[in-house]
């Protein structure tokens, strides 16, 4: 069954950090590029960031570029986001998706994606 499972996501003050987790089943990694996604009600959804599969090329959005890195262990079946100088409109619930390619929205070909991991930033 396929499937992708994110972690990690929880409170933190501003300047915190936070790892997220994708942890990925049924399908093999390596073929796809993966992406994160965050919904609020003022922006809806907004990619964030995504990788190719070989994990050599990244995506990153104006809002979060040189805060947040994305990173891959196709052994694990895992994708990683690094989430660093978090700020409160940084909070929302944080999606993985799978993508059929990667592109500049880091949205695009999105066929499967998890349940989601909440993010809070508070002071």
């Amino acid at each position: 069954q396929l499937q992708l499972v994110e972690s990690g996501g929880g409170l933190v003050q501003p300047g915190g950090s936070l790892r997220l987790s994708c942890a990925t089943s049924g399908f093999t990694l390596d073929y796809y590029a993966i992406g994160w996604f965050r919904q609020t009600p003022g922006k809806g959804r907004e990619g964030v960031s995504c990788i190719s599969g070989s994990g050599t090329s990244t995506v990153y959005s104006d809002s979060v570029k040189g805060r947040f890195t994305i990173s891959r262990d196709n052994a694990k079946n895992t994708v990683y986001l690094q989430m660093n100088s978090l700020k409160p409109e940084d909070s929302g619930p944080y999606y993985c998706t799978r993508l059929r390619a990667l592109s500049d929205s880091c949205l695009d070909g999105m066929d499967y994606w998890g349940k989601g991991t909440l993010v809070t930033v508070f002071s």
